[in-house]
């Protein structure tokens, strides 16, 4: 046994380096293409002055006792982390297709880690993005009204459901190996998750067939957490069931996406 050990901590330290390097060469082409990172902000900031400005006088009769931008600004941040992770099968499909993946593979690293690398890159452009949000939903009334220590929950567990949510869609990317149908694929899904959820309006305002759906599935519980830890209530539980879907969505995928991945051509 303690003959393994070193071989297994060599090999755990390898894979974490190869897991870094991919990360920063993923990290390099934002910087280099900041069009990314450009049209990523645009698309979610003209979702929240669309709905605040156009729709938040209609909408916010249905949520009484809490300004409408208190309501919304968690939803959009939680639909902007899962926007933001369709990116990753389209980046994944690309690398595929000009051959980056082939150079990798003629490496001597861990395959896991050009996934693992894909998807912790794509995650940390998500946390800027979402802090951006936060501080424009702020300067246009949004009040936090819990503690600081809510507030750096709410983030990770955002970023780690988004992180979760990628290695999906990358599995999707792996399956389907084409970057404008993955993309529509994506949306397909990503669409009815994020609508009929409770990210714009109450769930008890949709229709009762409806409503079994919209409350139960994983967008609905995100969004409830985190108006729980921003500007309180009584949704605690959902924290835990958002880290029970966070973690049952990586158990299932993770080793999905390795699979799909080492049988690519």
């Amino acid at each position: 046994m303690n003959v393994s050990n070193p071989s297994m901590v060599q090999s755990a330290r390898m894979t974490i380096s190869d897991v870094l390097a991919i990360t920063k060469r993923n990290l390099i082409r934002f910087k280099r293409t900041p069009e990314i990172l450009i049209f990523s902000s645009i698309q979610p900031v003209m979702f929240l002055l669309l709905f605040n400005y156009v729709f938040g006088g209609a909408i916010g009769v249905a949520t009484p006792g809490t300004s409408y931008i208190n309501f919304l600004l968690p939803g959009i941040m939680a639909q902007t982390a899962l926007f933001s992770t369709l990116q990753t099968p389209i980046a994944l499909v690309d690398d595929l297709d000009k051959g980056a993946i082939d150079r990798f593979r003629s490496l001597p690293m861990s395959r896991g880690a050009v996934l693992a690398g894909r998807t912790f890159a794509d995650s940390l452009r998500s946390l800027f993005i979402v802090v951006l949000m936060f501080v424009i939903g702020t300067l246009l009334g949004f009040r936090y009204q819990a503690g600081g220590g809510k507030m750096i929950l709410a983030l990770l567990l955002l970023v780690s459901f988004s992180y979760a949510f990628s290695w999906l869609t990358a599995t999707l990317g792996l399956f389907i190996r084409n970057a404008e149908a993955v993309q529509t694929a994506g949306f397909l899904f990503v669409f009815p998750l994020t609508f009929a959820s409770s990210v714009f309006v109450p769930v008890v305002t949709m229709p009762g067939w409806l409503q079994v759906f919209a409350r139960n599935q994983p967008v609905t519980q995100l969004v409830n957490a985190m108006r729980a830890l921003m500007i309180g209530g009584v949704a605690i539980d959902a924290v835990y069931i958002t880290i029970a879907w966070t973690i049952g969505i990586l158990v299932v995928f993770v080793p999905l996406a390795i699979w799909k991945f080492k049988r690519t051509v």
